[in-house]
């Protein structure tokens, strides 16, 4: 017996005509696949996550999907994160057109990049993730709720969340690779002494989830790239909002209360 699988299916409509969804349901049923969640992706576009045993009953709807003149594929395929994503929230995640690693977000979807960090969390191993936008947008604390979503502990290394924190080691209870990492790029490299950038680098080295607040001064500042981070997050306020570094400096700053 095959053993049970996922897709994702997606599709335009180019018809919207009543009984549409309800062709594409019996069609599933017909063929004995399983239905897991649907919802609107964007405007005229469904998303589907369908589940069965058999690769080549999926085969078989595919095929038939592609006779239906009021739709058009636009994806099949084993789910992603991202797809995951848009089936529970109704929409894609922005990705950058150039820099595909780089994913962007406002501050009303605080949900859906909660969710999104969590899926990135659960990963096994070294993540390094770096998270841009101006002061009081809601970086850190999503970062920390989606530590909660994971069911992963999390610890500050350096932050302003409540006051200015500045860590030069770890407790034994805080040296696992369940353990997330929070890094203020900006206190690590201009507010901090040698002894805590010993203890970054150190955490840099360990197989386990990092997430650094202003990569672009961590990497400024420090030995490390942009090409060194396995995605870049950007929360703005609202979609026109410029993210700017122009304010910091070695003394304080509006970033000191992040």
């Amino acid at each position: 017996m095959d053993d049970v699988k996922e897709w994702y299916l997606e599709y335009h409509i180019h018809k919207n005509r009543p009984g549409l969804l309800g062709d594409i349901s019996s069609l599933l049923g017909m063929l004995k696949i399983n239905i897991v969640t649907i919802n609107g992706v964007d405007g005229m576009l469904r998303g589907m996550l369908i589940r069965s045993k058999s690769d080549d009953q999926v085969a078989r709807f595919r095929a038939i999907l592609e006779t239906i003149e009021d739709i058009k594929v636009t994806k099949f395929r084993e789910p992603r994160v991202r797809d995951r994503l848009a089936i529970r929230h109704g929409r894609y995640i922005e990705r950058d057109a150039d820099d595909r690693k780089t994913f962007r977000f406002i501050r009303t979807e605080l949900g859906l990049l909660v969710d999104f960090m969590a899926e990135l969390y659960k990963r096994e191993g070294h993540l390094l993730v770096g998270i841009r936008g101006m002061p009081r947008v809601g970086k850190t604390e999503s970062i920390v709720a989606a530590s909660v979503c994971a069911n992963k502990r999390w610890s500050f290394i350096s932050s302003t969340l409540l006051r200015q924190t500045v860590r030069s080691q770890l407790a034994d209870d805080e040296l696992s690779e369940d353990h997330i990492f929070i890094i203020d790029g900006i206190v690590t490299t201009m507010r901090s002494t040698e002894k805590h950038r010993m203890l970054v680098r150190d955490i840099m080295r360990l197989p386990a989830v990092k997430v650094v607040e202003h990569p672009d001064i961590f990497v400024r500042e420090t030995e490390y790239e942009l090409d060194d981070f396995d995605c870049i997050i950007e929360l703005r306020n609202d979609e026109k909002e410029e993210i700017t570094y122009e304010v910091v400096e070695s003394g304080f700053s509006s970033f000191d209360i992040s």
